[in-house]
């Protein structure tokens, strides 16, 4: 990869993947889009604005960039695409195709990140195996399912080396929650430094799959990496780290802040995606076949998410200081 488009760059995976791949690549080889201006979220770096449902911007940018490659991260999440379940697949699949389009007329490689959320009810649980029943119960989850099908298809079809990993939940403290089922894990932390307490929308036993936001992005750039021979699956390869709920989670932050408190009032439908999705991966052939390892376990996760939104805090308050 010489030359790097990314699209939802705003979101959660973008604009940590976009600094990682500016760093590796250098920044004059990055292209950060996003359907929002730049203005509101763009510090550095190259950025455009790019609407993916538009077909004719998707090429335009693609070929004007001369990309090599497209990390596609436009999408709308779990939670959010249940309240609005047309507009998510227009968007995610719409989106997708397009860019899949491009990377046919232009010999682009392609990434885009498939979930946990492709799997439903009748998927085996703990662990949910690489091939297994997919048939999910969520419109995000469809959505993720038949991605991974366009994905197949455009590669049988016409050659477009593209590459997805199926994630669980993803932590971070970079951004924002998008509108996940698993963001919990991230407004905990907020919450705790900003009120001491913190109420949760899932039951406090519900084990779920999950990953540091560092362990992602170098997944997604260790399978962009790999030699296409090493690769059975192509896309969406299950990848895991660690399981555990949230009154696990709530008393590893405890152990960081003894006087933190938190309480339960579950929400029916974030309730009831969770316990469709399985408990826990099986990433055997993503370690077996391009090396996959994790590194982050959740006591190591907990200190370094505490010491990143230190550290953020700390600057916004220096800006707001000097000025």
């Amino acid at each position: 990869m010489k030359r790097i488009v990314i699209t939802g760059a705003a979101g959660q995976i973008g604009t940590e993947l976009a600094a990682n791949l500016a760093d590796r690549y250098g920044s004059a080889a990055i292209l950060a889009t996003d359907v929002r201006d730049p203005a509101e979220w763009q510090n550095g770096g190259q950025a455009e604005q790019l609407d993916c449902m538009d077909l004719e911007a998707v090429r335009h940018t693609v070929v004007r960039f001369g990309a090599d490659a497209v990390f596609h991260l436009a999408a709308v999440l779990s939670a959010a695409a249940e309240a609005d379940p047309l507009r998510a697949y227009r968007i995610n699949m719409n989106g997708l195709v397009n860019v899949l389009h491009v990377a046919a007329e232009t010999g682009c490689r392609v990434f885009t990140p498939s979930s946990i959320a492709a799997f439903g009810p009748e998927t085996p649980r703990d662990p949910a195996p690489q091939s297994t029943v997919q048939r999910p119960t969520t419109m995000y989850g469809v959505t993720k399912v038949a991605g991974e099908l366009l994905c197949d298809y455009y590669h049988s079809r016409f050659g477009v080396d593209a590459r997805g990993l199926r994630f669980p939940g993803l932590i971070s403290y970079t951004a924002p929650p998008g509108g996940g089922t698993t963001d919990y894990a991230v407004d905990i932390f907020r919450a705790a430094l900003r009120e001491g307490r913190y109420t949760c929308f899932l039951n406090a036993d519900t084990r779920m799959d999950m990953m540091y936001m560092p362990d992602a992005i170098r997944a997604v750039i260790e399978l962009m990496e790999a030699p296409p021979d090493a690769l059975t699956h192509r896309n969406a390869y299950n990848v895991t780290a660690m399981q555990f709920t949230p009154a696990e989670l709530a008393a590893e932050i405890q152990r960081h802040m003894p006087a933190f408190l938190i309480d339960y009032s579950p929400d029916p439908v974030r309730q009831s995606i969770a316990d469709s999705w399985p408990a826990r991966l099986d990433d055997s052939e993503a370690r077996e076949q391009w090396g996959w390892r994790h590194r982050y376990e959740l006591p190591d996760m907990v200190a370094d998410m505490f010491r990143g939104l230190d550290s953020q805090t700390a600057r916004i308050e220096a800006g707001a200081a000097g000025r």
